[in-house]
């Protein structure tokens, strides 16, 4: 693989169309590098692109970029383990919200995309495809704030609803546009008793369950932190750290995490 080549392929497209997962919302353009466009990369490249966020495609395949050249912002043929292509060829690497490591074919040049990226800048959130136990040892390794995702167990469309809803850590599609959300509790409700808060009057949504992390000793007399469901009763106090699993449009569920 030579150590510097690329051929950036602009997207025709002169502006992106702000619009939200359900197509009937503004919702706030963030930055995605995609290295790997196989069939999960591109895939997920497209659905990112379509909920009007900027998606920037790297992979070594000219065949692959120039399949995506018009569809997404940018695609570019790359050797992502060399930092100064990376900066020649992705000059916005530095501004992206995400860097997603979509690599499936290659345990060994996923391992050293996503070692050069975290060498690069270590607070940035990397998110990698893992392809068997083994690939995801070497990643936490690497650092335990990657976030691992698996294909076979999670779909283009998944990962796209997860990434475009700010603090979502899990979002199901249920019917029309209805979904089941996992999202950290905004700041402004900690303290706060469930019966004084706007879910429902303000965002239309019912929250269905509570998980707060506990500390507990193990038989070693080793502390594990873990989460416990709780029931969300009117005078629970929320609290700094939980998560909430809410149901909702998927209109209302934005508006609740970016306000």
């Amino acid at each position: 693989m030579s150590k510097f080549f690329c051929r950036i392929c602009l997207s025709s497209k002169k502006s992106l169309v702000l619009q939200s997962i359900s197509n009937d919302v503004a919702t706030i353009m963030k930055k995605y590098i995609i290295v790997g466009l196989g069939n999960f990369g591109s895939s997920l490249a497209i659905r990112l692109t379509n909920a009007g966020n900027e998606v920037y495609g790297a992979d070594t395949s000219y065949k692959r970029v120039d399949a995506l050249k018009d569809q997404i912002t940018s695609s570019v043929v790359l050797d992502c383990t060399d930092v100064n292509a990376i900066k020649a060829g992705l000059p916005v690497w530095d501004e992206a919200d995400s860097i997603i490591v979509a690599i499936g074919e290659d345990i060994g040049q996923s391992i050293l995309v996503t070692a050069t990226f975290h060498q690069m800048d270590e607070t940035k959130r990397l998110i990698c495809r893992c392809i068997n136990d083994t690939h995801q040892r070497v990643l936490e390794a690497i650092d335990d704030k990657i976030e691992i995702v698996h294909p076979e167990e999670e779909s283009a469309e998944r990962l796209t609803d997860r990434l475009s809803l700010t603090g979502a850590q899990e979002v199901f599609s249920l019917f029309d546009q209805h979904k089941v959300a996992e999202v950290d509790l905004p700041r402004r409700y900690f303290g706060v008793i469930i019966k004084d808060t706007d879910f429902r009057s303000k965002y239309h949504l019912n929250i269905l369950s509570i998980l707060r992390m506990e500390e507990r000793t193990n038989w070693r007399g080793k502390i594990i932190r873990e989460r416990k469901i709780m029931d969300p009763r009117a005078d629970t106090l929320l609290q700094d750290g939980d998560r909430i699993v809410v149901f909702g449009l998927a209109k209302d569920l934005r508006a609740f995490v970016e306000d």
